[in-house]
C-alpha cells in the first residue's frame, strides 16, 4: 500500500515561468528567445544549464546566483508561483492519513522558502543542498527513504521529469507518478518510459488521491 506521498518542487509543486524569465532578464536575452533555447536543450536531452550557456559561454550556475543575490535580484517564488491545485491536493491527501514530504533539487535558499511555505503542512522538507547528493543520483533517493517512516514500495514520489523523478525513484523502489506539465513533461509525455514506467500518470496533482485510494483497495 501506498502510505507516503514526497513531491519534487520545480514543476510539480511551482510553476516556474517567473524564475526563468528572470534569468532571462539577467542575461539581457528575450524572455522568448530563452525559453525557445530552453525548450530545445530539453528536447535534446541536454542539461538545462546548457541554456545559459548558449547566452554566456562559461557560465557558472552557483556564480551567477550569487551575483544575482549581491544585487539584489536573487532567485525565489513564494505563493502566487505555486500551481493551484497544491494546496487542496496537500489538504486531501492528509485528511487521506497519507504522510507528506517535499524533496527536489534546490538551493539553500529555496529550501528556507519551501519551509516558510509548507511547514506544519508536511513531514519532511529535503533538497540537494541540505543532503549534498543531487537527483537522478541514486544517493537523493536513499536520503529520502532513509527520513521516511515507510519501505520504498509503500512510498509514492510526484515529479514532472522521466530522468530526474520517476526513473530513479522507481529504481529505488518507490512508486512513481508523473505529473504533466512544465517543459519535461510536455516533450517526454510521449516517449516509451513515461507511458511505461511512472505507477500513475496524472494531468493534475489532484488525481492523486482517487489513484492512491484505488491502488491501495487493489492491493489490499
Amino acid at each position: 500500500m501506498i502510505r507516503a506521498v514526497i513531491f519534487d518542487v520545480g514543476e510539480c509543486l511551482v510553476d516556474e515561468t517567473r524564475e526563468y524569465g528572470a534569468w532571462a532578464d539577467w542575461l539581457g536575452v528575450s524572455r522568448h528567445t530563452f525559453h525557445a533555447v530552453f525548450g530545445a536543450m530539453v528536447a535534446q536531452g541536454r542539461d538545462h544549464v546548457d541554456t545559459f550557456r548558449e547566452f554566456r559561454p562559461g557560465f557558472d550556475l552557483e556564480t551567477e546566483r550569487e551575483a544575482r543575490e549581491a544585487a539584489g535580484r536573487p532567485e525565489t517564488y513564494g505563493e502566487e508561483d505555486l500551481y493551484e491545485d497544491v494546496r487542496p491536493t496537500l489538504r486531501q491527501l492528509r485528511a487521506d492519513g497519507m504522510w507528506l514530504g517535499i524533496s527536489g533539487n534546490q538551493t539553500v535558499r529555496s529550501g528556507r522558502i519551501l519551509r516558510e511555505l509548507f511547514t506544519g503542512e508536511v513531514d519532511l522538507i529535503g533538497t540537494s543542498d541540505d543532503w549534498g547528493a543531487t537527483k537522478p543520483d541514486p544517493a537523493f533517493f536513499q536520503r529520502v527513504v532513509e527520513a521516511a517512516p515507510f519501505e520504498p514500495a509503500e512510498m509514492l514520489y510526484v515529479g514532472d521529469r522521466v530522468d530526474n523523478d520517476v526513473r530513479p525513484a522507481r529504481e529505488a523502489g518507490m512508486r512513481t507518478a508523473l505529473v504533466h506539465r512544465g517543459p519535461w513533461a510536455r516533450i517526454q509525455w510521449t516517449t516509451e518510459e513515461a507511458t511505461r514506467l511512472p505507477t500513475f500518470r496524472v494531468e493534475s496533482l489532484l488525481e492523486l488521491s482517487g489513484l492512491i485510494a484505488h491502488f491501495n483497495g487493489a492491493v489490499r
